[in-house]
């Protein structure tokens, strides 16, 4: 016993000398002490892109303020559908048959429910719910019903459908792509698909068509105007008198419907609308989940937001439904009701433009509810309720359109949207376009190269970086000095500066990677990369490696690696994915920054530190990041160890692949040359 206890004793000593001296070793290479408290942040980044979004959002003010006259307004309404389907990527230009077909009937008091399958696309199958009133013979009011993001779809939104059936309208719901019965990614032999039916699947999905120059909001909306196609052709339906609503993503999907559609009567979206600013400071805390499709490109930046959404419905019927505790932030909503209710006011249509404010949570709430049939029955000349209908909730199973709960099964030659989406980058990829190079210097460059290197002094502003020398130490013979480079009035870069000790060079290697700069781990294999004598540079990206938020959010199925390295980067759900899709609505892509991270880091070493020649080295999984250094920085060369490229934006699209490092979605990636 006692040799066992001397054992273990000396194991327990042996481990503790070894652990100290990894952490030892690792103090050489961290440059902020002390690390950030663990827990929810507004980090120094978060804040620097909400700024960003402020200050954009003041111009897009401005146009409004500009706006003395109904014609100005109509003008104005030009420019913000122009944006909005160049965000999108256009809309497919000829409406194809819809193939549609009933698969089932569910007769119910006072109205029946009809299975509808039908093609937006040729291939492209939507499944659907039409619910249609028992009574007399003439046209009826009809409501499209948009899905909000549930795993089962337009199932879940049937408390919605059989309450307006019941009040007398024609109700048509679909199942957006990625949910219900619409699973692009189904395992038929698991039953289940290889991602949430929630957010999940939209987040690949979204993701991908970034990179080929769309969005994945462009099949969402073009399935609801088929929708309203079908609808159209139905006897019972009065084609005047038309409306829609939908709550959270299907708010989203009816604000940006009846955006673009003006067949669209009356708009009544629920816990969707808000201000951008307000949302990008709120997401990663409140709704961490990936929705690329509410992210569409320079949204912020180009002046639209959800005012200039609503602003197209204008002069329509438009109503608001909002909860005070939504993760919308209810500000936001008030903000921009108020913004666009001027100029219903001004023009002489005040009472076309309501909001109700439900104090609870994210829902559709009876209270809301009852508030948007109100509005729409007194738009649709339909006598006002005494008060909400009751709901009929039917079986999930009963209500499937196909044999097999899923299209991809019952139609297996069909196409699933990951085709339509290379199909659409192999359509445009013979338009000409840019380099990444002028991409970089284009729209939002910060003109790095203008820029002062001075010494902190305590305060920075923009136009300039400050360098701070946080400490120096040693490790293997070579000399390390820790710097913290301040730029952008609250961005700072952690800097290593290795150099053998005893002598200087005016040659290093910049080592990039994903995952950070250097530390005690990968220090042995970054030292083979070196050249003999050579020294080494390596930085944290904004966001990343001791710039990161120690913050994991939860998932809406658990689905989410519980490790912190692997959970913090996920491009399904993460800190960084939602830091990406901020950098979007800003019109500058994160990729982009992180070579202006790069390019910060280039002047300080050769203004400060003296290193005129510069190569670029990483691994293997990081070689497309350093060769959009090397290209679009000037003066890096590549270092001759660098590896092939493993991946390329177009690649991705025309592989299809479903996931990959979230900080390389590059909208428009795909045609780069």
């Amino acid at each position: 016993m006692r040799r066992f206890n001397l054992h273990f004793s000396c194991l327990v000593f042996g481990l503790s000398i070894s652990c100290g001296a990894i952490a030892a070793a690792q103090d050489a290479f961290t440059v902020k002490v002390p690390a950030p408290a663990a827990g929810r942040q507004i980090t120094p980044y978060l804040r620097y892109q909400v700024d960003q979004a402020w200050e954009q959002d003041e111009r897009r003010l401005a146009r409004l303020r500009s706006v003395r006259t109904e014609n100005g307004l109509r003008a104005l309404q030009v420019e913000l559908r122009g944006k909005l389907l160049d965000m999108i990527g256009g809309l497919p230009a000829v409406k194809t048959p819809l193939n549609a077909r009933v698969t089932g009937t569910i007769q119910i008091s006072g109205y029946r429910l009809e299975k509808v399958i039908f093609e937006s696309i040729p291939g492209f199958h939507v499944t659907a719910h039409m619910y249609v009133p028992d009574s007399p013979s003439g046209r009826l009011p009809a409501v499209l019903v948009s899905c909000g993001h549930s795993a089962n779809g337009k199932i879940y939104y049937q408390y919605i459908c059989h309450r307006l059936a019941k009040a007398g309208y024609v109700v048509f719901c679909w199942d957006p792509v990625g949910q219900g019965e619409r699973s692009q990614f189904w395992d038929a032999e698991a039953r289940r698909s290889r991602y949430n039916l929630v957010c999940g699947e939209h987040a690949v999905l979204g993701n991908l068509a970034y990179l080929a120059g769309t969005n994945l909001a462009r099949w969402e909306i073009w399935d609801g105007i088929r929708a309203l196609d079908y609808l159209l052709t139905r006897p019972e339906v009065d084609p005047g008198r038309v409306s829609i609503t939908g709550t959270s993503g299907g708010g989203f999907q009816a604000s940006h419907i009846a955006a673009l559609d003006e067949r669209i009567r009356v708009a009544a979206p629920s816990c969707y609308i808000s201000a951008l600013p307000m949302r990008m400071s709120n997401r990663i805390f409140a709704d961490p989940d990936s929705d690329p499709e509410q992210d569409l490109y320079r949204m912020v930046a180009d002046g639209v937001d959800h005012p200039g959404l609503l602003l197209l419905v204008y002069p329509r019927p438009l109503f608001l439904a909002a909860a005070v505790e939504d993760f919308f932030p209810i500000e936001g909503t008030r903000k921009s009701f108020r913004e666009v209710k001027a100029f219903y006011r001004e023009f002489g249509h005040s009472d076309r433009m309501d909001m109700v404010e439900g104090y609870h949570r994210h829902q559709y709430s009876p209270g809301n509810l009852k508030a948007a049939f109100d509005f729409m029955n007194r738009h649709n000349n339909i006598p006002p309720l005494p008060a909400l209908p009751e709901d009929d909730k039917l079986d999930d199973v009963l209500l499937l359109c196909t044999r097999s709960g899923q299209v991809r099964i019952d139609y297996p030659d069909g196409k699933s949207l990951m085709d339509l989406i290379r199909d659409y980058y192999l359509e445009n990829r013979r338009a000409p376009y840019p380099n990444l190079k002028s991409v970089y210097g284009g729209s939002g460059h910060p003109a790095i190269g203008n820029w002062q290197v001075s010494k902190f002094s305590g305060a920075v502003g923009r136009g300039c970086v400050a360098w701070e020398l946080r400490g120096s130490g040693a490790h293997e013979g070579y000399a390390i000095d820790r710097y913290l480079l301040h730029h952008s009035e609250y961005l700072s870069i952690p800097l290593l500066h290795v150099r053998p000790q005893g002598r200087r060079t005016a040659r290093a290697l910049l080592w990039v990677s994903r995952e950070g700069k250097l530390d005690a781990k990968t220090w042995p294999a970054v030292k083979v990369q070196a050249a003999e004598g050579e020294e080494i540079l390596s930085f944290d990206f904004r966001g990343l490696g001791e710039d990161r938020m120690p913050y994991d959010p939860a998932s809406v199925d658990g689905s989410i690696p519980p490790d912190f390295g692997r959970a913090y980067t996920n491009p399904l759900m993460s800190v960084l994915a939602n830091y990406v899709y901020n950098s979007l609505l800003v019109g500058r892509p994160y990729f982009l920054q992180m070579i202006e991270d790069a390019e910060i880091v280039t002047r300080f070493a050769r203004e400060k530190l003296g290193l005129k020649e510069l190569v670029v080295g990483a691994g293997a999984d990081d070689a497309l990041l350093a060769r959009a250094l090397v290209e679009c920085v000037a003066g890096l060369r590549p270092s001759p160890r660098l590896p092939e490229d493993g991946l390329t934006w177009s690649g991705i699209v025309e592989r299809k692949l479903e996931v990959w490092p979230i900080c390389y979605l590059l909208p428009g990636g795909a045609y780069l040359r």
